[in-house]
């Protein structure tokens, strides 16, 4: 998949690097300040080299941070479950980030790590791994997974509400068909006698997605 611009971490990505060594390169990567962070490291995609399909998030959460491992805590089991009903095998699809580190806020030592949204700034500096991910596999599908993701792949007009549920074309050249729908995280954080309906979406979304792998 092509890349939709920004340089910030171009000089630390291997070019035509396999998918492994982009992985073992992404630890020595400068391209924004949220390497500076103490206690962070840099979170790579995980997924079958020949994924079908691909699913990109906003940014590791604390739980992925920590493992090393894209959705892993409580987002990530909502998007197994949500995967399986939507007739998706997990261990067949690449899972990964727009931005691979995580971005948080403490109030100090010892305290928990509350999530902070990722600046335009680190969503551009972060564009070219995504990009020799998404290079690399060729997916068919790739589902963005909120906001971020979205603005990421489709750029700033992206909007989840008016986009999402329907197949979009990709970048030319690539190949690939998008869908966009909401980040797990957001169902988690629905009210709720609003989170049925919500996941409830969210399954029909990535059922759209699924729909083309047949």
């Amino acid at each position: 998949m092509a890349n939709p611009g920004g340089t910030g971490a171009a000089a630390f990505v291997p070019a035509g690097a396999a998918l492994p060594d982009l992985a073992t390169a992404i630890a020595g990567c400068r391209g924004c300040d949220l390497a500076d962070l103490d206690g962070t490291r840099a979170v790579f995609g995980e997924g079958p080299a020949g994924a079908r399909l691909a699913l990109v998030g906003e940014q590791p959460g604390d739980v992925e941070d920590r493992r090393g491992r894209p959705f892993v805590g409580p987002a990530g089991k909502l998007l197994d479950r949500g995967l399986v009903e939507a007739g998706i095998e997990r261990d067949q699809v690449w899972v990964t980030n727009a931005v691979k580190h995580f971005r948080f806020r403490s109030d100090g030592p010892g305290s928990r790590r509350i999530h902070v949204t990722p600046d335009a700034r680190h969503v551009t500096a972060c564009r070219p791994w995504l990009a020799a991910e998404l290079n690399r596999i060729r997916p068919a599908v790739v589902v963005i997974l909120g906001a971020t993701a979205g603005q990421s792949l489709v750029g700033p007009s992206f909007r989840v509400t008016r986009m999402r549920g329907r197949l979009l074309d990709g970048p030319p050249g690539s190949g690939a068909r998008l869908v966009a729908t909401l980040h797990p995280s957001a169902i988690l954080r629905t009210p709720p006698d609003a989170r049925d309906e919500a996941y409830a979406g969210f399954v029909r979304d990535l059922a759209v997605a699924a729909s083309v792998l047949i």
